[in-house]
């Protein structure tokens, strides 16, 4: 069967001391594990897993009567104010600010389960999704390849707007009265807009051929249907008016890491088992799932990627309503392997996206007053490196130069770079990762069966299969064999095995 060594959590899912390898040093050998059951046996790394949705699923306590989040969608609704042509006024500007892509990305409809499956895997600590074998990240490539958003430029800076400030802003840029700028604001009972508000203030200043007013109007609307969309489902923050105030400027922001910090903040507050919606653009979440995990939810295509004409990704998927729901899929992520995964997904795209070196910085993003650490050391399987055990996450409560961070990217790279080297297959990991891994993290969610307790192994993966389609063939026969308990000398699957092992082999 498949070369491992054997890592063996208890039914409590700690890692028993006996069982640390070679590698553990003595001290941690000789302490006491403290550990969650079920979570990690080293806290160190993610100290808020008290609170975590994954401590409370090993016990089986569920967030409420529905296991999946609220998640808000707006593919819909954008695919009706959306025109298939925009006044060629308006079209320069909208073109100019780099928004352009957000016309057209979004998903119909979100498959609640499956994302929320993912969300529950989510760490605020390292930014990152915590699967069987090693953490994966949704990247700035990632955004630039899904989205075509530009992740080159400015950070936003926070600016705090009253409510009278939000009626003045309305009346300076998007072209409505006093009275009727009053009325609206008030009818939110904050510093909000509302998105039919907006889309019908674009009509109307449209139809006045008022250019400047409808595409602040527009933009605002799509902005804060997509990469803004927060948990209200029906309003956009004021404040964000004033990101289009100059609309020949507003295309020197980095809209990919607007879009990534936005859902990085959502992300962890629905990683916490208090939390029951997901905020942000669950279209770039999902679709990101699609291109890395063809064998898990159900997928609807659009185009091949043979077939691309230098679209953004996400337009490549289309809505199918998945079959299982978030308890079916829990235990599916938890036995996924490093063949399940479609490690650099968009190497066919780079011919209309190329690998901006800026996506390897390492450091902290920011957006408005909302701050959080960026850490691709932590996923670099994902930009085809080997990957070694991380840096600890960066504090972004202490960071106070990230805009000259940001800048000054190169040093950061080459940091994260230097350390590694190019994989020679796509998951290889260096020797000690994984064992580092499952000592401070958690492979699974679900554990074995409460009737009757029992040790299950946490294997360390070989690098398996180099050529794509034997370790398709790898992956799908391994399943099976582990989904039916069956035994290597087992003669009834001794063909299986067979197979099993030539698969391994190419």
């Amino acid at each position: 069967m498949e070369n491992e060594v054997v890592r063996r959590r208890g039914a409590d899912g700690r890692i028993p001391v006996r069982t640390l390898d070679r590698g553990a040093s003595s001290s941690a050998a000789a302490a006491e594990p403290t550990g969650y059951p079920g979570g990690s046996y080293d806290t160190s790394l993610l100290v808020k897993y008290e609170h975590h949705v994954a401590r409370h699923i090993w016990f089986g306590e569920e967030r409420g009567p529905k296991k999946e989040l609220k998640v808000a969608g707006h593919g819909l609704k954008l695919t009706s104010r959306v025109p298939l042509a925009l006044p060629p006024q308006m079209e320069s500007w909208v073109s100019r600010s780099g928004l352009a892509s957000l016309q057209r990305t979004s998903l119909n409809k979100i498959d609640t389960n499956l994302v929320s499956a993912f969300v529950e895997r989510w760490h605020l600590e390292t930014s990152s999704f915590h699967m069987p074998f090693g953490e994966m990240s949704i990247t700035l490539d990632d955004v630039a390849c899904l989205l075509h958003l530009p992740i080159r430029g400015i950070f936003w800076s926070p600016q705090d707007v009253t409510e009278e400030l939000d009626v003045e802003l309305a009346v300076d840029y998007l072209g409505v009265s006093q009275g009727q700028a009053q009325s609206h604001v008030r009818s939110c009972r904050g510093s909000y807009y509302k998105l039919e508000w907006l889309y019908d203030l674009f009509v109307h200043h449209r139809a006045a051929s008022s250019w400047a007013y409808a595409t602040r109007a527009y933009l605002l609307m799509l902005v804060g249907s997509t990469i803004f969309a927060d948990k209200t489902f029906t309003l956009v923050e004021a404040r964000y008016l004033l990101l289009f105030r100059d609309l020949d400027g507003c295309s020197g922001y980095s809209w990919g890491a607007a879009a990534l910090v936005t859902l990085y903040r959502y992300l962890g507050d629905a990683s916490m088992y208090s939390c029951k919606q997901l905020g942000g653009y669950p279209t770039l979440l999902q679709c990101w799932i699609h291109e890395y995990f063809p064998t898990v939810g159900k997928r609807g295509e659009n185009w091949k990627p043979a077939e691309n004409c230098g679209l953004p990704r996400a337009m490549r998927w289309s809505y199918r309503q998945g079959v299982l729901k978030v308890d079916d899929l829990r235990p599916i992520l938890d036995e996924l392997t490093p063949t399940d995964v479609i490690w650099r997904p968009f190497e066919d795209h780079r011919a209309w996206r190329v690998l901006d070196e800026i996506c390897l910085y390492r450091g902290c993003l920011k957006w408005g007053e909302t701050v959080v650490p960026y850490l691709p050391d932590r996923c670099l399987r994902q930009f085809g490196y080997r990957q070694y055990v991380p840096s600890p996450p960066l504090d972004c409560m202490m960071a106070t130069d990230i805009d000259v961070d940001w800048i000054s990217y190169h040093q950061s790279v080459i940091a994260v770079i230097g350390s590694s080297t190019v994989a020679t297959t796509p998951s290889e990991v260096e020797d000690g990762y994984l064992e580092w891994y499952y000592r401070v993290s958690h492979p699974r969610l679900v554990p074995p069966h409460r009737d009757t307790p029992r040790e299950f192994p946490v294997p360390v993966y070989d690098a398996g299969p180099s050529d794509p389609d034997w370790a398709r063939v790898f992956t799908l026969i391994h399943r099976y064999l582990r989904q039916v308990n069956a035994e290597d000398e087992d003669p009834q699957f001794s063909d299986l095995f067979e197979a099993l092992h030539i698969s391994h082999s190419h």
